[in-house]
């Protein structure tokens, strides 16, 4: 079995590299709001668990602190399994479908389902409203991948997919904390009223600023669908799943880290957040140069890093200053990761590339659904708040395992192919080592 070719722009898509820089600077600034409000939306509720199960969990969280709040944590389990589900079901339903439109179709989705999520009277049917908040994230990101990627050309794809997730870890410095603060201070329902309205306010611009999308005329749901015979790209999404999930395991309980095991004032969550933003930030600016070079080492050095990284929170959250510090390298180690990920799938899926792109986000919710779940079932098991510390230890370990099994299966793959390239003349070019 020959390895698929990795993904290179085709010349239908010329126009979008012969925009003028500022043209495209607004572009991608635009498809960054969407990323800074899908920031926003995911990781809001993770500074407001404890608000949220005091208000719709009133007798677990009055009874127990640590079962309303770990009960709470579905909501972040929710909206990520709504990524898994919507992210390869939108991709391949739409793979002919002009990008520009369908990007606005889903901001559409995510404004009415954020109003959903602030309206719903009940945790269930919040729960409910945030699975299908959930639907349209991967393949927004998917296709903003994609087009981002385009604008920018060969040897600069990773900078182009950086700037778009740029919005998801500037929304860590400003959007989160702010929220959060909102949240806090006036009512967590307030706080999706103000997510509903960066939805909207991400319409507006990426029907004003990205370039009109042709639609993709020799797609098919049959050439999408085609990623999931290809075993590299089942072992990329484990990847990202597993090694990624790490990092969910300690942010989806910072609050109650900050303030049960630090001993802060719930009004120094913001603060806290804003540190693993502005540590998102520069990981994502870093990764995104650093997977133009290589990305098996950037994917081996990020998740090294994180595993790093979340030892400094297990043994510095009791300190005010340590969980600061461990805080940053957290947020900066995790988010040098996905820029990686999200090349390696969209190179070993061949021709499926649209679905790939959204896989990946698919991948990383898995890791959000089970790194929240694991760390939330052991904080409720007693093993306290930095239970989930270990946990994300061990996910991310496992990432490196994942990892070097991907390799080694193209290494021998290589080999094979320069085998049969020796006796019987040249064939379909293997994936390069990147």
């Amino acid at each position: 079995m020959t390895s698929p070719r990795p993904y290179s722009p085709t010349g239908r898509l010329h126009a979008l590299g012969g925009l003028t820089p500022r043209r495209r600077t607004a572009a991608l600034l635009a498809l960054a709001l969407g990323g800074f409000a899908i920031g926003t939306t995911e990781f809001v509720a993770m500074g407001l668990l404890p608000n949220i199960a005091a208000a719709l969990l009133p007798g677990q969280y009055a009874a127990n602190p640590e079962t309303g709040i770990a009960q709470a944590g579905w909501l972040v389990s929710a909206y990520a399994l709504g990524v898994v589900v919507g992210a390869p079901t939108i991709a391949a339903a739409s793979a002919r479908f002009p990008r520009k439109k369908l990007l606005l179709v889903l901001l559409v989705g995510f404004t009415l389902a954020t109003i959903a999520s602030a309206v719903l009277p009940t945790f269930g049917l919040v729960v409910l409203a945030r699975f299908v908040a959930g639907l349209p994230h991967g393949a927004y990101f998917g296709i903003a991948s994609i087009v981002a990627a385009d604008i920018m050309g060969p040897g600069n794809r990773g900078k182009g997919i950086a700037m778009v997730m740029s919005g998801l870890t500037v929304a860590n410095i400003i959007g989160v904390p702010a929220v959060t603060f909102i949240g806090q201070l006036a009512n967590w329902r307030v706080a999706y009223v103000v997510v509903a309205l960066l939805f909207a306010a991400t319409f507006v611009s990426v029907f004003a600023l990205v370039p009109p999308q042709p639609a993709d005329e020799t797609a098919s749901i049959r050439r999408e669908l085609r990623v999931f015979t290809v075993p590299q790209a089942w072992i990329t999404m484990g990847l990202g799943a597993v090694g990624f999930g790490g990092f969910f395991a300690v942010y989806s309980y910072i609050s109650p880290i900050v303030v049960q095991v630090t001993h802060l004032p719930e009004t120094t969550v913001p603060l806290v957040l804003v540190v693993v933003g502005l540590g998102m930030t520069l990981g994502n600016v870093v990764g995104g140069h650093l997977v133009d070079r290589s990305v098996k080492r950037t994917i081996y050095l990020g998740l090294l890093a994180l595993i790093g990284a979340l030892l400094l929170m297990v043994f510095l959250a009791s300190n005010p200053v340590g969980v600061f510090v461990a805080a940053f390298f957290v947020g900066a180690t995790s988010s040098a990761i996905p820029p990686a990920v999200q090349i390696r799938l969209m190179d070993v899926a061949g021709e499926s590339r649209t679905i790939a792109a959204a896989l990946n986000h698919s991948a990383f919710n898995i890791g959000n659904s089970m790194g929240a779940y694991l760390g939330g079932a052991a904080i409720a098991a007693g093993f306290g708040y930095l239970a989930p510390g270990w946990i994300g230890i061990v996910l991310a370990a496992l990432g490196v395992g994942i990892t070097g099994i991907s390799y080694g299966v193209q290494r021998r793959s290589d080999r094979r192919h320069a085998v049969l390239a020796t006796s019987t003349g040249p064939i379909t070019a293997p994936v390069p080592t990147a």
